[in-house]
């Protein structure tokens, strides 16, 4: 191994470590410390140079991590809060940008525990919004989002990294817990809560824990864009040799569901039409209106046929299971999504190049739904080479879920 490529290693090595603590990759508390561990060991693992493709950005998870290893990434999302946080969580900043924002926090800081009053910030329109922040905290949220945009400069990195430091705080503040499925809410009598936090203090160690992971550079680059997995040659420039996601799991989860509240106060909802409209356009998406719309949906003539599939789909729409119908549309319309959009890839794709979904079984009315060999037969259907699952870990307490990585070549 030269000089060169130890080097890189270290430093790698370094940044990963320090990352699952300290850095970009927790901006948010959305990245879980496995996500990130399973896309540096398939990084790591590769010495040669890379142009790394995530089709599905999330929180640029990958496109960071191949960032630090020196590959150039590029990554989509149809979310545009995602691309802006993809984006904010792969830039350069200088120490100019980092001392400015440091600044422009002990600016807010003293404005908010001099001049609150003064501070003018409207409560975004989330319904029931008392559920997730009691008086005093929103009070406070509005004053402290009054205060970052009256010291920074709209579109300035200072402001950036200011607004990721208050998304950090808005949600370190509220009622909701996130660390299940079916979120839920602190009762009434428990709000008191967080009326003992000295809240401005609270921000401080947001934006010390941001500042901390900005100063830390990548050494390659990327780039983040808002585009469609089903059509990512719209956005896209190939070839890419090593494509590396994690695709929304055919799990029924609805991905806008944690994202509501920072979307919400950044103003990129307005209302909760807007939500279900956006899981509509994502794979997957099962929030508000995108659930009603599966009624009247239908497959395409072409679309994937599997017999594995259909067998699936007949025993979890039986009659004994309530929403089976319901359910095994959605699935059904899950995998056209990923049918289109493995085919859809194919035009970006250098010869010998690798693929590798990491993605995760699911069980509906106790039928486990083998989503990896699915994956495998859409891939084969293709024409792509080398296919096979690997699995990686087990996804919860039911030893039947295991996440799984999904690998093949394009040969050409």
């Amino acid at each position: 191994m030269s000089t060169a490529t130890s080097t890189l290693k270290q430093r790698a090595e370094y940044t990963y470590k320090h990352n699952l603590r300290f850095g970009r990759h927790g901006w948010l508390r959305l990245t879980p410390a496995y996500s990130v561990k399973i896309v540096e060991e398939l990084l790591g693992s590769r010495n040669r140079f890379r142009r790394v493709f995530d089709p599905f950005c999330g929180t640029a998870t990958t496109a960071l991590s191949a960032a630090y290893y020196g590959h150039e990434s590029i990554t989509i999302d149809i979310n545009p809060f995602l691309v802006w946080l993809g984006q904010a969580k792969t830039a350069r900043y200088s120490d100019g940008e980092i001392t400015d924002a440091r600044q422009a926090c002990v600016q807010a800081v003293e404005l908010l525990r001099t001049n609150r009053s003064k501070l003018v910030c409207c409560p975004p329109p989330i319904h029931n919004i008392d559920r997730w922040w009691s008086s005093g905290v929103l009070t406070f949220l509005c004053a402290l989002k009054g205060a970052v945009d009256s010291v920074t400069e709209a579109n300035s990195s200072a402001r950036t990294l200011l607004t990721i430091a208050f998304c950090r705080t808005l949600i370190g503040l509220s009622n909701a817990a996130f660390n299940h499925q079916s979120m839920s809410f602190k009762q009434g009598n428990q709000f008191h809560l967080n009326l003992d936090i000295d809240m401005p203090s609270l921000y401080e160690s947001d934006v010390a824990f941001v500042l901390g992971g900005a100063a830390e550079n990548p050494l390659g680059t990327a780039s983040v864009f808002l585009g469609d997995s089903r059509n990512p040659s719209k956005t896209v420039r190939g070839p890419v040799d090593l494509v590396v996601t994690s695709p929304p799991y055919a799990n029924r989860m609805s991905y806008i569901r944690e994202l509501r509240p920072y979307m919400y106060w950044l103003g990129y909802l307005t209302n909760g039409r807007d939500a279900g409209d956006l899981d509509w356009m994502a794979i997957g998406g099962t929030w508000g209106s995108a659930t009603s719309k599966l009624t009247d949906w239908k497959p395409a003539p072409d679309t994937f046929k599997s017999k594995l599939l259909r067998n699936s789909l007949e025993r979890i729409a039986g009659e004994d299971n309530r929403n089976g119908k319901l359910l095994a549309t959605y699935i059904e319309k899950y995998f056209e999504d990923m049918w289109l959009h493995l085919g859809a890839l194919i035009p970006l794709l250098a010869k010998g190049a690798e693929l590798h979904y990491i993605v995760g079984n699911s069980t509906f009315y106790n039928v486990l739904l083998p989503v990896e060999k699915l994956y495998e037969e859409m891939l084969r259907g293709w024409g792509f080479s080398n296919v096979a699952a690997r699995a990686l870990r087990k996804r919860n307490s039911k030893k039947e879920l295991v996440e799984f990585d999904v690998t093949a070549t394009w040969l050409g």
